[in-house]
């Protein structure tokens, strides 16, 4: 075989690796992520982690087999049949970010106003607010009492969360400046 033909098996071979590691990955982004089921032993809301990597492998050859890798109520009931995987709708509606976008969108900041846009899950991420009025981060919110959270709670953008937190962990260093907000500043006046 001359130059040429083994340039061309090399693009060819290439082309095949490229297509399929690109394929892998996307299956691997559909069945990756924390979901909410409906466990059928208890009936309640149970969080569960599917073994993405696994589920991909086997989808290249056809049916994917889909098993857990996480689940809330283990290690209890770690041996449990995985019944719930047939209540497991695996478009993105029972993921619990795509819950919480949901929840987010067309809403507005309590303390701002802000509409919400794209929620930024990575760096800018929102928080809420309780009934009682304390600011807290999703990561504080156990994911069994999400329901409950949504119903109850109030957003509160990214933002207004980050200043809320300084001022109440370091009120020391901050300095309010009520002329910014239209109340005119007294410069040049001195009280007696």
């Amino acid at each position: 075989m001359n130059t040429t033909g083994y340039l061309i098996v090399a693009v060819l071979v290439g082309s095949a690796l490229y297509v399929g590691i690109r394929s892998l990955f996307r299956a691997i982004q559909k069945y990756r992520g924390t979901r909410i089921v409906t466990c059928p032993e208890t009936g309640r809301p149970t969080i569960v982690e599917i073994d993405a990597v696994h589920a991909a492998l086997t989808s290249v050859a056809g049916t994917p087999d889909i098993r857990l890798e996480a689940c809330s109520r283990w290690p209890i009931k770690e041996n449990c049949g995985q019944e719930c995987i047939a209540n497991l709708g695996l478009p993105s509606e029972c993921l619990v970010r795509s819950i919480l976008m949901k929840w987010y969108a067309g809403k507005g900041c309590v303390l701002c106003g802000r509409v919400f846009g794209e929620v930024h899950w990575i760096d800018h991420k929102p928080a809420l607010q309780s009934p009682e009025g304390l600011l807290l981060e999703w990561q504080q919110i156990k994911v069994e009492n999400l329901q409950q959270v949504l119903s109850s709670y109030v957003p509160v953008c990214w933002d207004c969360f980050t200043a809320q937190t300084f001022l109440h962990e370091h009120p020391e260093l901050v300095v309010y400046r009520p002329w910014r907000e239209g109340i005119e500043r007294n410069v040049g006046r001195r009280r007696a």
